[in-house]
């Protein structure tokens, strides 16, 4: 009944925004919005194990990641009304209605216990996130969400094939619905070949969402282009439901004879991940494409530490739970650099910690943190990568991936340190017209914090709901 009200409530609200004719008016229906979704999450976290209106159940997993999108929800809110404050009521309202039908739809994502009720959500975050992007209205911006829809519908066709793939070994069972349950007993009998195939189609199709090798293009452009404070949604939140989906996938599989495949795979496409990340990473010339491909490396570990299982498996999930908050943070931090310096290419940036303290410093701590240097809690995650690796005698992987990683690591620290410290090495006429609060970073700072603390001290609830999670994996 909750769930029903929610995703009715939140339509209403985000449809009632284009009738708005004030941008106060949005605004209050936006922050509630805000509220609505955080007082949503506190109730899951008393429904856990439970399920509603048939196709969601509240699990550790959907309840651990919708909690994070609530709290990164909450700040991509209130720097999106920075963002969007000289907009006309028009542009404000379409962005706003977008924002809400995203997070609405990732949510419903999230709970999914079925595969096709997850793949219409999906397909929905598409259109949603669509009208973000071209938030802008540039050539540039109509171009990524062009590519962006077009791949994207792509990728959600090439996963319904995969999807009628695991509907064709149900024939003949008592099964006839989709839900991960059914599908993870079925499999267990199921032809091999035709769980490869359907593996394969809906890893490449949700890989779109996901950010990983190959469809990952789609998210470096939207990145780069869209409002940043979308950038870090897209990047967090978009990013965590294709993990979602692949995770559920996985598990229902994982009792079937393609298990040793499907994890195969998954290293295989983790070390191409890293590979096109570290060479992008390489010759980058703009700051947020930069770290958008830095969301491709991460989403390569998550996908070696899949496959590699054992603490991999830990390691993956509480990757994801860090990327998200430091991933946001600097996409936020994005829009201050820009606001400052009218530039986000890396020859007109320099001098950032002289001409704005507070941002140069959250783009240090952020830079250190997404490379995994501690106190990053990123460290503690790539370690238990590399731990497995060794006790499965994966050693090319190991070697190939620590390779790759010291390539992320020389191409991040000089790009930073040169926007940090060094003089722009081609100057431009800007005069910053507004003057950027050092008070905006506060979020950001905190965000970083959770990143630290997470590396010396995991709560126990969190613990018990990632062991939760991946216990399914090891029966």
């Amino acid at each position: 009944m909750i769930l029903n009200l929610f995703f009715i409530i939140s339509a209403l609200l985000g449809f009632s925004i284009f009738f708005s004719r004030s941008k106060t008016v949005t605004r209050f229906i936006v922050i509630f919005f805000g509220i609505l979704h955080v007082s949503f999450s506190v109730y899951t976290w008393t429904r856990i194990g439970s399920t509603d209106l048939y196709y969601f159940t509240y699990d550790n997993l959907a309840v651990l990641f919708l909690t994070i999108l609530s709290v990164i929800v909450t700040a991509v809110i209130y720097h999106g009304f920075i963002y969007v404050s000289k907009d006309a009521l028009r542009k404000y309202n379409i962005y706003h209605s977008s924002l809400i039908l995203l997070v609405t739809c990732m949510t419903g994502a999230y709970l999914s216990n079925n595969l096709s009720a997850l793949w219409i959500f999906a397909e929905a975050t598409t259109l949603a996130v669509a009208g973000l992007i071209y938030h802008d209205r540039t050539t540039v911006s109509l171009e990524a969400t062009w590519k962006y829809v077009f791949l994207s519908s792509v990728g959600i066709t090439l996963a319904f094939i995969g999807i009628l793939f695991i509907s064709m070994t149900m024939n003949g069972t008592p099964y006839n619905e989709l839900s991960f349950a059914s599908i993870s007993e079925v499999a267990v009998n199921a032809k091999p070949l035709y769980l490869k195939i359907a593996f394969l189609f809906i890893f490449v199709g949700f890989g779109t969402k996901m950010e990983i090798f190959p469809m990952h293009t789609i998210g470096i452009d939207a990145n780069a282009v869209a409002p940043s404070p979308i950038g870090a949604l897209i990047s967090s939140g978009l990013v965590n439901m294709g993990f979602i989906t692949l995770f559920r996938v996985y598990g229902a599989l994982s009792g079937s004879e393609i298990f040793d495949w499907m994890n195969n795979i998954l290293i295989l496409v983790g070390l191409l991940s890293l590979l096109t990340a570290a060479g992008y990473m390489l010759k980058a010339k703009h700051l947020k494409r930069m770290f958008a491909y830095s969301t491709l490396e991460n989403m390569g570990l998550v996908a070696i530490a899949l496959g590699v299982g054992g603490n991999g498996y830990y390691a993956a999930i509480l990757l994801l739970v860090l990327h998200s908050f430091i991933k946001s943070s600097l996409f936020i931090q994005m829009n201050q650099l820009y606001r400052v310096q009218g530039t986000l290419w890396l020859d007109n940036s320099g001098r950032y910690l002289k001409t704005f303290p507070a941002g140069a410093l959250v783009l240090i701590i952020g830079a250190v943190s997404i490379m995994a240097f501690p106190p990053s809690g990123l460290f503690l995650t790539e370690m238990m990568i590399f731990k497995a690796l060794v006790i499965n005698g994966r050693w090319f992987v190991l070697i190939t991936s620590a390779f790759l990683l010291c390539c992320i690591i020389y191409a991040t620290t000089i790009r930073v340190m040169h926007v940090v410290f060094s003089p722009p090495r081609q100057k431009q006429n800007f005069v910053a017209d507004e003057k950027v609060s050092p008070y905006e970073t506060v979020s950001q700072f905190l965000f970083l914090t959770i990143i630290m603390v997470l590396c010396f001290y995991q709560p126990p609830f969190l613990k018990e709901m990632i062991e939760q999670t991946v216990k399914v994996l090891f029966n």
